[in-house]
């Protein structure tokens, strides 16, 4: 139908074309070549706005308005093409993507592309993981289109709109849409499709938090609470980057923190070797990096590295662990 369409349109501006030149040739008389008519009949067509190659009477007049007429006819059909031409295209490009949705396994869903999902996504893309986005706004659907990552635009509290992302087949799910209502209903709705997948939930009021848990959510995060947390940790200790949690198969979280202290506090640990220092032994904690005096870093040092009085170790453990090493700490 497009290429009818395509074939309609030249027809017509060729036979514009043609009739103009021609109409313009016989209007103008022995004066008008046929190199004049055609460049009348274009500069007319193009709306250039160039004078009269000779001086026009009543009819040739009347004959310019009329290839005007027709010429800006023409033109309107050609938006109205190029117009359905790319609805055409975004339909395509849609049906497309949604036969790639269809055969996904295992992906990760996003619900909702505010900020946080923004940053979400980003993170997935840049590990080279498979996603889609669940997003109502048009403008914001359309923005992860042109940004080549799959996108189900629709209304999140919709079953069907869920069902097109493929919620059933999910490895994990990320619901973190703008209101706390919103995040518990769509939450509520995956959980009953899949059972089985990991689904991380965002909650704007703390109390929300266990709500959210008893709707079917493994795991929800207040972003304000979180990024408090991690910004208090680099303020107490700026070359530590963050602290880690694991979940057991039971949902019990393990807080993992990391820790820096100098050995200038320690002399008990100056000149021995990292295997017989027994902080494993004695409190659980492992050496994952050393700071030399100098600015060198060690990452995962050797059990056989030898500890230095001046050297700043990075120790990983339990909250608890580390609370009990700090207290042999001499007071400086």
């Amino acid at each position: 139908m497009t290429s009818n369409k395509n074939v309609l349109f030249f027809v017509y501006f060729i036979s514009l074309f043609i009739i103009g030149s021609f109409g313009f040739y016989f209007i103008g008389g022995r004066e008008w070549s046929l190199v004049d008519s055609i460049y009348m009949t274009v500069i007319t067509l193009s709306t250039v706005g160039f004078t009269e190659v000779h001086p026009l009477g009543d009819t040739g007049r009347i004959w310019a308005m009329i290839i005007i007429i027709f010429g800006v006819i023409g033109v309107g059909i050609l938006f109205s093409s190029l117009r359905d031409a790319f609805m055409h295209l975004n339909t395509f490009r849609r049906i497309k993507m949604m036969k790639k949705i269809n055969k996904l396994q295992g992906h990760f869903i996003i619900v909702g592309y505010g900020r946080m999902g923004e940053v979400i996504a980003k993170e997935l893309s840049q590990k080279g993981q498979t996603f889609v986005v669940v997003e109502k706004d048009d403008r914001k659907a359309e923005k992860i289109i042109e940004n080549g990552m799959y996108c189900i635009h629709g209304d999140a509290t919709l079953d069907e709109t869920l069902v097109a992302a493929r919620v059933d087949n999910a490895g994990g799910i990320a619901v973190v849409l703008d209101t706390d209502q919103d995040n518990l209903f769509v939450t509520m709705s995956i959980r009953t499709m899949n059972s089985d997948t990991f689904l991380l939930s965002r909650c704007i009021q703390e109390h929300n938090k266990s709500k959210l848990l008893r709707s079917g959510a493994d795991k929800v995060v207040n972003p304000y609470i979180a990024g408090g947390h991690r910004m208090a940790e680099m303020l107490l200790r700026p070359q530590i980057e963050d602290s880690v949690t694991l979940s057991t198969p039971t949902n019990a979280s393990i807080d993992l923190n990391i820790d820096e202290i100098s050995l200038n506090k320690l002399d008990r640990y100056d000149g021995i070797m990292i295997k017989d220092s027994r902080l494993r032994e004695d409190y659980g904690l492992m050496i994952i990096g050393i700071i030399k005096e100098k600015g060198d870093n060690m990452i995962s040092p050797d059990p056989h590295t030898v500890l230095n009085i001046s050297d700043t170790i990075l120790i990983m453990g339990s909250k608890k662990s580390l609370d009990n090493f700090k207290e042999t700490l001499p007071i400086i």
